[in-house]
């Protein structure tokens, strides 16, 4: 079979355009169906199997083929694979080279990380208005989401309980200081306040929809879908946490364009060597930084460092240095479990410091004996 030309993107496979095929993905894909193989995307992964909308319509695909041991390489929602044409089961042969992809550490001992999504424009943060606002989560989320590569958008659901708008334009103001760059846009999926001009932002790529259980994820899901697809359960109202009402990840297309990924509540979100992505999260930290004395300052104790000054000066809160702080320390953690040369410079780190502590501690009882 001779390649596909990238022009017939909107012709042959114009069935996949409304899931973001593109003349990208066809050069991509060309190879591939030179070997007869069909183009597809994922909608939803489910023990070993997938859902693959494709030019001829949806179908069931075995992932058996693509077992690498690296958790990382593994079939997710959102990607682009090349499935056999026919057989029982059928089977993917591979998928396309990521464009971006969402990753998590894992609970797990063995330090592996796990993709949630892949090929991803928006991450949407979702965040339930109905508590009290916790802006280190909020702050993790969206290191992840920079460090994928794709949008952040954090979305503050259930803004119809705040009583007053000055309220309302006080929460916004405060997660916008803790997301520079991000915008901030206060939903009421039960009203329909605010969904216009989220579906406008999402409507031009692929979104995942991100947040903790009782987020109201699936009901601002349903709202941007205009039906009901994914199931709803009442928030307990004595800790305004859900029940995981959404089990897998869901690919869907969205009405006035582009597509949505909705995903499980999330308990835990650690990070996985995402050190750029808390850079862009902490930016007027990072900038600040530059005009430290010293360029490895720890912003702990040293002289001449700019960051502890805008602490002091009140220019910057020390919830946010705290926050920054122990995000780059968990990720260095994770970093060194899985990196054999950057263990060894936290092991050298560490035996510095400890000894400018014995040396520092000496010179006090110096002073005391003296």
């Amino acid at each position: 079979m001779t390649a596909l030309p990238a022009s017939s993107a909107s012709s042959a496979f114009s069935a996949l355009v409304p899931y973001g095929w593109d003349d990208a993905w066809a050069d991509a894909f060309a190879p591939y169906h030179a070997e007869g193989l069909i183009a597809g995307r994922v909608v939803r992964v489910d023990r070993g199997q997938c859902d693959v909308v494709t030019a001829g319509g949806p179908l069931r695909a075995d992932t058996a083929f693509v077992t690498p041991h690296d958790p990382l390489r593994v079939v997710c929602t959102g990607d682009w694979v090349a499935v056999e044409p026919q057989g029982n089961p059928r089977y993917v042969r591979t998928y396309l080279p990521r464009r971006t992809a969402f990753v998590r550490s894992t609970s797990s001992k063995r330090s592996e990380g796990q993709v949630l999504a892949a090929n991803v424009d928006h991450a949407v943060v979702a965040v339930s208005l109905a508590a009290e606002l916790d802006l280190g989560r909020i702050e993790r989320f969206l290191a992840l989401a920079w460090e994928s590569g794709a949008q952040p958008v954090v979305v503050l659901t259930k803004a119809d309980v705040v009583p007053d708008a000055t309220t309302l334009s006080y929460l916004v103001q405060d997660v916008e200081t803790t997301a520079p760059g991000v915008p901030v846009l206060p939903v009421s999926a039960r009203q329909g306040e605010g969904l216009d001009v989220l579906a406008a932002v999402l409507s031009g790529g692929t979104s995942v929809l991100l947040g903790q259980s009782g987020a109201g994820k699936s009901t601002l899901a349903n709202a941007l879908l205009g039906e009901d697809v994914m199931h709803v359960q009442a928030t307990r109202e004595v800790d305004e946490k859900g029940r995981h009402t959404t089990t897998t990840r869901n690919l869907l297309a969205l009405p006035g364009g582009g597509v949505l990924i909705d995903t499980p509540g999330l308990r835990g979100v650690g990070l996985w060597d995402a050190e750029s992505g808390v850079g862009q999260v902490f930016s007027e930290i990072e900038e600040l930084a530059g005009r430290c004395r010293f360029h490895d300052c720890a912003h702990a104790a040293e002289p001449g460092c700019a960051v502890l000054a805008a602490v002091e000066a009140g220019e910057l809160p020390e919830r946010r240095l705290e926050s920054y702080r122990k995000l780059l320390r968990e990720n260095q953690w994770i970093v060194a479990k899985t990196d054999a040369r950057v263990r060894a410079e936290l092991r050298r780190d560490w035996k510095r410091k400890g000894a400018q502590g014995r040396a520092a501690m000496e010179a006090k009882r110096g002073r005391w004996s003296s």
